[in-house]
């Protein structure tokens, strides 16, 4: 009996004298187990359990207390605080020393001084203080990234010279890039609106053996907002978001709600623009007087009919840049248990009808404008996505992923000529299946070996049509009949099936090195048929293209000392040519692009090293990734006599191949690509941080007697471009400034033959010539400067300000058919309930 009043003693003792705190995964709202909590001087100590419990009554009431995890940022607290925050403490997996960011493009998660590869971040925080319209906007804030445009409602990013089918999106671990993702300039990065991102990671080159295929130029890695649990019971959270800019009047309005609860959460979060037309800058600086002004623009709709141009009123306004976008996100997070997660990702995103600003500003022959109508029509991508997180803990798995997922891309393209009542249409569905699973095994400290397998199968709808317009005045009332129209993938369907393996290894060799391996094997099978031969007759038109590569990459990792970090990455990468490649056609600037049903793959073998020294404890740092790709069987459009046909009839047009109008894709030999990114980050006192980058990039093809392919440069290859920022932040305030910059590209570095650059698009130097390359003057340099100003009134309101390019220089990006915002005030404002 007395042992029993003793226990009972000391079971009343320890509740009321045990203090009890709970450590939580700031992304999750989960339990962190095996943190150590120790004070400054390391004579106390204690660990938390699976619950995250941990008893600090240990410690001091004034004490400072510090957590410290492997996979977590370190974090201090006076005691005492604790106590005001009722004993919970939450990890990020971010750290202000800049060696210490914790990334997850790998698919499993690594800190960055582990890593041989050039890789970036933007983090929330800095989506928000970007304010970008949009997340082709986002990217162009990120070292070593260029955005290209053709029209306003898009933004095609450039890695190392390569674009569009060479880049690979990525979103919540689902792979973006599908099989009619072109090799010219795409649009399908703004279908995620940034205001929906946690973050984005992006790895440059094409080392990365976890995706593979189409990632040659690499890697960009979307992380929407993910729910938390709460360990407190039901919780409500919001936040509104509410910006208007002057430049094209631009109105975002975005609701976002969480619902947290112990077994589930919930976030949703919609997101509206509307975009009116674009105004450029004022001054010309470069001295073009009349570049890039439109005096006569098209006002035709879907439903509006006039016969002839309209008079610009302002010359400075791009008529036919504005549309609008709606991005749904809707996601679950179950704990089914302590060692396995469930999330359900849904994200909806459509936009409205988007002009194709360059292609309604083209002129005929005579100087009047060719189109009366040019759009995309509303681009849809719908993805569902159940993905299991398991740690099993067993000798043959740690911990793995399982994502499946089903996407459906619709796209559309719809013109008419002037002078004619024949409207065409080429709409395109995919419905993508895809299926990933990404495991680690268990070894030894420091050492890590992952493993997983990929599926996805694509399959293709193109359809094409054209209807007659009946009109009475400026109406549009129906239409008088119907006519044939060259669909623009295969009419009979094509499918494309990928399947790869990978494993990937990384190892601490000592406290000073690292070593990164890789392995991946990829297949795929591309199918089409072609059924309809009224204007172009393929002899094989029921193909079957079959490919497969083994790619690898080592890297290595040295730290000589603490402040000093050197990489070196040895890279292969393999690129299957997909529907687009293979099976397109399509016209552009008088040039018609044919299918080439003989298409290979293309490889890339890279070489890259970068130096990194850190200063101020890891708070700042200045580093450089410098690189050479060889591309092998390099994909390129060429002059080509289409079947021994030398003449082709497209849209109304006749093409003949004597006089180099048709192109096709065709494997033209080797070419090499090299540049370098120069950059710096951090803190330089309590209160104010700098950042900024330099990107130089060269690119040419190897001659070849054989093949008879001249030395040329390559498409898509941006002139030398950076951005410095410098910040200041205190308590509630924030403000900065940023310079960007942009060097001349002579016409002389084009490449004239594919048009993917549009050298057309530059300055005319003289109009009576016969050769482009002496009529266009190239890209002139040009330079921006920015403010950025954030109030925070209180805890749940914030207002915050941007203007840039405040002297409203006009200029155009490399390879853009529009010019550049102008003078743009943008407000913001924030509030969380």
């Amino acid at each position: 009996m007395k042992q029993i009043i003793t226990v009972f003693f000391l079971l009343i003792v320890t509740t009321i004298f045990s203090q009890n705190l709970t450590v939580i995964d700031a992304e999750t709202g989960k339990p962190v187990e095996s943190v150590t909590v120790f004070n400054k001087n390391n004579t106390t100590y204690a660990v938390s359990d699976e619950f995250g419990k941990v008893d600090i009554s240990t410690f001091l009431k004034n004490e400072v207390l510090i957590f410290s995890h492997v996979s977590y940022a370190e974090y201090q607290e006076k005691k005492s605080v604790l106590k005001a925050n009722n004993y919970h403490v939450y990890l990020s997996k971010n750290s202000e020393q800049l060696d210490e960011v914790v990334v997850s493009v790998f698919k499993n998660r690594e800190k960055t001084n582990r890593i041989a590869e050039q890789i970036a971040v933007v983090s929330s925080k800095e989506i928000e203080k970007l304010s970008p319209q949009t997340s082709a906007d986002l990217l162009s804030s990120v070292p070593g990234i260029k955005i290209q445009k053709s029209q306003f409602g898009g933004g095609s990013p450039v890695m190392r010279g390569m674009e569009s089918n060479r880049v690979l999106l990525v979103v919540d671990g689902v792979r973006m890039n599908n099989a009619i993702y072109r090799k010219g300039h795409l649009q399908n990065s703004i279908t995620v609106a940034p205001n929906l991102l946690d973050r984005t990671e992006i790895v440059f080159g094409p080392s990365s053996v976890i995706y593979g295929s189409d990632a040659l130029g690499g890697v960009i890695h979307y992380y929407t907002k993910t729910p938390k649990i709460s360990e407190k019971g039901s919780e409500i959270k919001g936040n509104t978001f509410l910006r208007y800019s002057s430049a094209n009047n631009e109105v975002t309005n975005v609701v976002s709600t969480e619902l947290r609860f112990k077994k589930w959460a919930s976030f949703t979060s919609v997101s509206h623009s509307n975009f009116g037309d674009l105004r450029m800058g004022e001054n010309r600086s470069h001295g073009f007087d009349d570049w890039g002004k439109v005096p006569f623009y098209s006002n035709n709709t879907d439903s509006y009919y006039n016969d002839t141009p309209v008079a610009n009123s302002n010359l400075n306004i791009q008529r036919n840049t504005g549309y609008s976008q709606t991005d749904v996100l809707q996601k679950f997070y179950i704990p089914f248990s302590k060692d396995t997660d469930f999330k359900l990702n849904i994200q909806y995103s459509n936009s409205s009808n988007i002009p194709r600003f360059d292609k309604l500003t083209e002129l005929k022959g005579n100087g009047s404008l060719k189109f009366a109508e040019w759009y995309y029509g509303p681009q849809e991508r719908l993805l569902i996505s159940p993905q299991l997180l398991i740690n099993p803990k067993k000798k043959w798995m740690d911990k793995g992923t399982i994502t499946l997922a089903y996407q459906n891309i619709k796209e559309s393209r719809i013109q008419r000529k002037f002078g004619s009542l024949d409207r065409s249409y080429r709409k395109e569905a995919v419905d993508v299946f895809s299926l990933n699973g990404d495991f680690t095994i268990p070894l030894a400290a420091h050492r890590n070996l992952g493993y997983g397998v990929e599926f996805a199968y694509n399959d293709v709808a193109s359809n094409s049509y054209g209807k007659t317009l009946r009109v009475k005045g400026n109406e549009i009332i129906g239409f008088d009949g119907d006519f044939a129209v060259q669909s623009r993938y295969p009419d009979g369907g094509s499918s494309y099936l990928s399947s790869a393996f990978y494993v990937d290894y990384r190892q601490d060799i000592n406290a000073k090195s690292t070593l990164n391996t890789g392995i991946r094997g990829t297949h795929t099978v591309l199918k089409a048929k072609w059924i309809d031969e009224t204007f172009i007759d393929i002899p094989q038109n029921d193909i079957r293209l079959d490919n497969q590569s083994i790619t690898a990459t080592i890297g290595y990792v040295y730290k000589p000392t603490r402040n000093w970090q050197l990489n070196g990455v040895i890279s292969s990468g393999f690129r299957s040519p997909n529907i687009d490649d293979v099976g397109k056609i399509r016209e552009k600037s008088g040039r018609l692009t044919v299918p080439n049903t003989e298409l290979g793959p293309e490889y890339a073998y890279n070489f890259e090293i970068g130096l990194q020294k850190y200063f101020n404890n890891r708070k700042f740092r200045v580093g450089m990734n410098a690189y050479y790709t060889i591309l092998d069987q390099n994909i390129t459009r060429i002059p080509y006599e289409f079947f021994g046909q030398s003449t082709v009839f497209y849209d109304g047009d006749e093409y003949n191949t004597t006089d180099g109008e048709i192109l096709t894709n065709y494997n033209r030999g080797r070419a090499y690509i090299t540049g370098f990114t120069a950059s710096y980050e951090g803190k330089i006192s309590k209160n104010w941080k700098t950042s900024g980058s330099i990107t130089y990039t060269k690119g040419n093809t190897l001659k070849s007697e054989e093949k008879g392919v001249p030395d040329e440069p390559l498409s898509s290859i941006p002139p030398l471009f950076g951005r410095f920022d410098l910040s200041y932040v205190n308590k509630k305030f924030e403000g900065g400034a940023n310079l960007v910059f942009n060097a001349k590209k002579d016409i002389s570095d084009y490449n004239l033959t594919e048009g993917i650059d549009n050298h057309d698009q530059t300055p005319i130097v003289n109009p009576d010539a016969v050769e482009d390359i002496d009529k266009y003057y190239g890209t002139p340099s040009w330079m921006t400067v920015g403010l950025y100003g954030k109030f925070q009134f209180t805890k749940n309101i914030a207002l915050q300000a941007q203007l840039s390019n405040l002297f409203d220089e006009h200029y155009k990006e490399f390879a853009s058919g529009v010019s550049a915002a102008g003078r743009n005030i943008s407000v913001s404002l924030l509030t969380n309930f």
